[in-house]
């Protein structure tokens, strides 16, 4: 009788065993697997600038790129479908005086004259007069009143091709109405080169 009693309670035992959540964890594996992308290690970054709490870093998808990021989703979507989009990736970081915002995003497109569509389009969609000199690399800076913020607004930006990928690069910064504000086109210059340099050195 104590053998039969002893049996009965190792197969509740095991049956207890049985239905634990053994294999939980697979979920998290899947989900990081997902946010992973080879472009994160492409991106180049300002020395001494820190996280930006506020901008994501990461990649993205058509999805999320149109529904955060772009100003124009409708044109942005076709833009994206005809070039053929596969990933991007995003960084955003602060100066150390939080008065500057740098932003990089690469776009990884179908084959190299895509990726050369997809930027012309890009960089047609807004009025950029005042290019400055970024060899191999579109550009502008400008400064102005945005009404948004009720604050002038200088912004420096550049965007090339290197392959298959799109980069867009831009410094933005604000000051008080009143306040003498340029944009900073050395930075923009210097990060420009250094991203090339990194892409083409990651694509060889």
């Amino acid at each position: 009788m104590t053998a039969l009693l002893l049996a009965v309670t190792g197969c509740g035992s095991d049956a207890g065993a049985a239905v634990r959540p053994a294999d939980a964890p697979a979920p998290t594996k899947i989900v990081e697997q997902t946010v992973k992308s080879a472009l994160a290690g492409m991106i180049v970054l300002p020395r001494g600038f820190v996280a930006d709490p506020k901008h994501t870093t990461g990649p993205f998808s058509t999805e999320t790129y149109l529904a955060n990021f772009s100003a124009e989703p409708a044109l942005d979507r076709a833009l994206l479908l005809n070039s053929g989009f596969v990933e991007g990736y995003r960084a955003s970081r602060l100066s150390p005086d939080k008065k500057k915002r740098y932003v990089v995003e690469l776009f990884k497109t179908a084959t190299p004259a895509k990726a050369k569509v997809l930027q012309e389009g890009f960089w047609s969609q807004e009025p950029r007069n005042h290019p400055f000199r970024v060899p191999g690399a579109l550009s502008n800076a400008h400064a102005a009143y945005d009404a948004g913020t009720e604050k002038n607004e200088a912004i420096a930006e550049a965007s090339f091709v290197s392959g298959s990928l799109v980069a867009l690069l831009s410094v933005r910064q604000s000051a008080p109405l009143g306040t003498t504000i340029r944009p900073d086109t050395a930075l923009i210059s210097d990060l420009t080169q250094r991203q090339r340099t990194r892409l083409t050195t990651g694509s060889s």
